[in-house]
């Protein structure tokens, strides 16, 4: 009997060295399963490493939404309005209006951009201290950020709130650590709404107001809140996890912090898999070609690995110019996409305020994390902040994160195999992608999202 509870004693305290592991690969053999296997791996047996930059910037590989049972998924996950998403509009005459609109935004004075982001860190950053979830912490800052960019006036309290929330809620969906809720989403909908006639540009005017709120939703205060603070919780992260760079990075020598944040976006990639789907044949070869209509799936962490010596090791110098034998162009490292197929629009703007932001925190505080520190980042970055005048021993602090993620991390890989399960099936079953291409309505524009509408469950 003793033996028996000593071995179930035994196999309790061992669960988080070996049960995330176990779930994770099980909950992709599930997702896998679900999804079917449409996709073809980039790279992979037909489209090796070295020819990755290539097929990813052929004319041929633009599709964005329709004929991939994949966009069921994230069209799920970015309602509601995922038919405005910048993202996911194909090729023509809405997109470039769309697309216009965005880069009129984005088209700031470099000064002014570094200011608007110091004025947003000193009002979401002064009170942060203690065990923090990074991520979070940055969520703020990037929604009064984005408001400002859009309304050129300072964010509301109420108006952040919404921002927060929905931007929250996408991001615990895709990462399968909540359902979806929808009302929260829509509430910031309507917000926008009453909104429109104050952005700082005029918006397509092909559009109707719905329309226009859900773009303004989707590209602005989703996806760039989001985005840029899982980016910030990685470059904060990596700084809290290697003291010898943080001490380096706080110097203000700008081309090292660049080298820091290119490391951190090769090493952790916001993009897992692009998946692009072909509008015409992709000729490999005489004797090969991708036909029209395949699902290619870019995957972003398997390039950046590859051509880099010990590639899991996080190296700033990789990026140093003085120690590289070839010109940045010439690495494995796309954080930002292909110029020849639709970039990230903030790929200029994004790594000019990511060190802004960086450097706002470094001169406020000393960063301390002992969490796991993984591409998808599931734990929302674990860190303990203090104040650099007030910096003290952190032993037992970082011993107890420590404790603390490894045993969450048994409980959380547990909910997403259970809520990422049901959401890709509730995606499939929903089909909001395929429904929309296939409807022959002509006001299919008129009412988008109805299939997800204010109040529908998760």
């Amino acid at each position: 009997m003793l033996i028996a509870l000593l071995l179930a004693a035994a196999v309790v305290v061992s669960l988080p060295w070996w049960l995330p592991g176990r779930v994770v690969a099980l909950r992709v053999r599930v997702f896998a399963r679900i999804n079917g296997d449409e996709g073809i791996p980039v790279p992979g047996d037909l489209v090796g490493i070295e020819r990755f930059k290539e097929v990813y910037a052929h004319p041929a590989a633009g599709g964005r939404s329709r004929g991939a049972a994949l966009s069921d998924v994230f069209w799920y996950w970015l309602s509601p309005g995922p038919e405005m998403h910048q993202e996911h509009l194909e090729a023509g005459e809405r997109y470039e209006s769309v697309a216009r609109v965005t880069r009129g935004l984005l088209a700031v004075p470099r000064a002014e951009a570094e200011e608007l982001t110091r004025r947003c860190a000193a009002r979401t950053l002064n009170d942060a201290r203690g065990l923090v979830r990074l991520r979070d912490l940055m969520m703020p800052l990037w929604a009064e950020f984005s408001y400002e960019l859009v309304f050129a006036e300072p964010c509301p309290r109420a108006a952040r709130d919404l921002i927060v929330g929905n931007a929250s809620d996408v991001s615990a969906s895709l990462k399968c650590t909540s359902l979806r809720h929808m009302e929260r989403r829509h509430r910031l909908t309507r917000y926008l709404l009453t909104r429109l006639p104050e952005v700082r540009v005029p918006l397509p005017s092909g559009l109707s107001p719905l329309e226009q709120a859900f773009y303004l939703h989707g590209a602005f205060f989703t996806t760039a809140v989001v985005q840029m603070s899982e980016a910030m919780a990685h470059l904060l992260m990596v700084l809290a996890q290697h003291p010898g760079v943080q001490a380096r990075a706080r110097t203000d020598d700008a081309h090292y912090l660049d080298q820091v944040i290119a490391e951190t976006l090769r090493l952790y990639p916001l993009f897992g898999i692009a998946h692009r789907i072909t509008t015409a044949g992709i000729p490999l070869d005489e004797h090969t070609t991708i036909p029209a209509g395949s699902v290619l799936c870019f995957n972003y962490p398997e390039f950046h690995r590859a051509g880099f010596d010990d590639p899991g090791r996080f190296d700033p110098a990789r990026f140093d110019p003085a120690r590289v034998d070839r010109p940045a162009k010439d690495l494995n490292h796309i954080p930002f996409g292909i110029a020849a197929n639709r970039p990230c629009p903030a790929w200029r703007l994004a790594p000019i305020v990511m060190r802004v932001a960086a450097w706002d925190v470094l001169r406020r505080y000393a960063l301390h994390s002992s969490a796991a520190h993984t591409r998808s980042m599931p734990n929302r970055g674990p860190c303990l902040l203090t104040p650099l005048q007030a910096a003290g021993n952190v032993r037992a602090a970082l011993l107890f994160m420590s404790f603390r993620d490894r045993w969450e991390d048994v409980w959380r890989s547990v909910v997403q195999l259970v809520l990422g399960t049901y959401m890709v099936w509730d995606a499939r079953r929903k089909r909001l992608c395929e429904h929309y291409f296939d409807d022959p309505s002509e006001n299919r524009h008129a009412h988008p999202g109805r299939r997800d509408r204010p109040g529908h469950a998760p």
